[in-house]
């Protein structure tokens, strides 16, 4: 099947190699490099759940870790993936439980509690466990995990958390003054916002040669030990970190008596988290449908994996950081429609350039209702009421509505952004 939204060109995929999978049943293609949101939306497939309680449609709202939406469950790990949507029931587009939305009101928090009261034994028999699973979320294995794990105990004087610019550099920092050095990511390669940026340069150098020569460097140095896939899931007392290492997941043939996993115990003296920000999207009714995005996710999977979120695009947003990811998309053919300002003035350098680049700014204004009309997928028409299609907009000072864009003959992205918040969390 062919990916309708893929791009020409661009990313970080070897696209000789295509690899297979399937969601739901069907049959998709991807590259290798792609990850499975990447691939799906290749193929413009934005509905990927359902909501916990009420069964809303959601859709692929960010680009790593921090995807609140895009759960689903994975058979295969490699060529022959089988991914299942969840929470769903006949199927994703036609869910029966979506009935449990239109009812809301009637179904607040806890209501079970008041409401399935007579007859008592009804209760553990009957009402609990058909509540459980409506509103359950995935299944749980039945079977013996067969994979083998393991364990590791580390002394270290610097843990770097995060393996993109920041962490790379404070690494480097580090491992010229002789210190022993950890530097783990979660993701397969070191590079972080870098992977998904072409633009700008380093100490005069494009960001790909910087990454690969400090990456080439922290090798070399015999103190320095680098994890990558591998996620920091917690900082204890005294400056004790537990990592978790993805040791065979990415094999197409992995070793049968290589641990699949492996769980380091590090204790350090100092503690570096440079585990980058997230977007915080802004806030409107509906901003979970599928097919609204934050705008820096959009970039992402434009940028590293050479997918267009949609053919047409309304960017709404708080920040000038936003504009970046629509002159980006408008230059590999995305219609921006309009960029959506919460603020009175956008007279950045970034706006600036939007407007250079034929993007009409709408300051003062915001999304009050990104409207839902139609999808349209590789195959054909879907049903009505999956995805955000068309957007309304309000001026601040109140009055009445002031345009909506739709509907459109493909996906359209609603992309948004307000800031940018440390993620130093673990």
């Amino acid at each position: 099947m062919s990916a309708p939204f893929r791009s020409l060109e661009g990313g970080r995929l070897d696209r000789a190699r295509p690899l297979r999978f399937t969601f739901d049943g069907r049959t998709y293609s991807g590259c290798q490099g792609d990850t499975l949101a990447s691939a799906l939306l290749a193929h413009g497939v934005h509905l990927v759940g359902r909501s916990f309680k009420y069964h809303r449609p959601r859709g692929i709202l960010g680009a790593g870790a921090d995807e609140p939406n895009a759960l689903v469950g994975v058979g295969v790990d490699y060529d022959g993936l089988i991914a299942e949507s969840q929470n769903r029931f006949l199927s994703l587009a036609f869910d029966v439980g979506e009935i449990n939305d239109k009812l809301s009101q009637f179904i607040p928090a806890g209501f079970y509690y008041k409401t399935f009261m007579w007859p008592k034994r009804a209760w553990k028999s009957f009402y609990e466990p058909n509540i459980r699973a409506m509103a359950g979320l995935g299944k749980a294995p039945t079977a013996a995990d067969g994979d083998r794990y393991t364990q590791r105990y580390a002394h270290c004087d610097v843990l770097v958390v995060g393996g993109g610019p920041a962490g790379l550099a404070a690494a480097l920092a580090a491992a010229s003054t002789g210190v022993k050095v950890i530097l783990c990511d979660e993701q397969a390669e070191f590079g972080g916002s870098l992977l998904a940026d072409t633009g700008a340069t380093i100490e005069g150098k494009r960001l790909s040669q910087w990454t690969a020569e400090a990456v080439g460097a922290l090798a070399a140095h015999g103190n320095v030990t680098l994890l990558p896939r591998t996620v920091g899931f917690g900082y204890f007392a005294h400056n004790f970190v537990g990592l978790a290492q993805r040791l065979a997941d990415h094999l197409p043939t992995p070793d049968p008596g290589r641990p699949r996993e492996r769980l380091w115990h590090v204790r350090a003296k100092q503690v570096v988290l440079a585990t980058g920000p997230l977007e915080r999207p802004l806030v409107f009714p509906d901003n979970d449908r599928p097919g609204v995005m934050l705008a820096d996710a959009a970039r992402t999977y434009l940028k590293r994996y050479g997918v267009k979120p949609g053919s047409r695009a309304v960017i709404a947003t708080a920040h000038d950081e936003a504009y970046r990811a629509a002159i980006d998309l408008a230059q590999v053919g995305v219609v921006i429609e309009a960029g959506v300002d919460l603020r009175q003035e956008a007279n950045g350098p970034l706006p600036a350039a939007a407007k250079a680049a034929g993007i009409k700014i709408m300051t003062g204004t915001v999304v009050t209702e990104p409207r839902v009309i139609c999808v349209y997928q590789a195959s054909g028409w879907e049903s009505c009421g999956r995805t955000a299609s068309s957007t309304t907009m309000s001026s601040i000072s109140g009055s009445s509505t002031l345009r909506a864009f739709g509907p459109c003959s493909a996906i359209t992205a609603h992309c948004s952004v307000t800031i940018h918040r440390p993620a130093a969390r673990l």
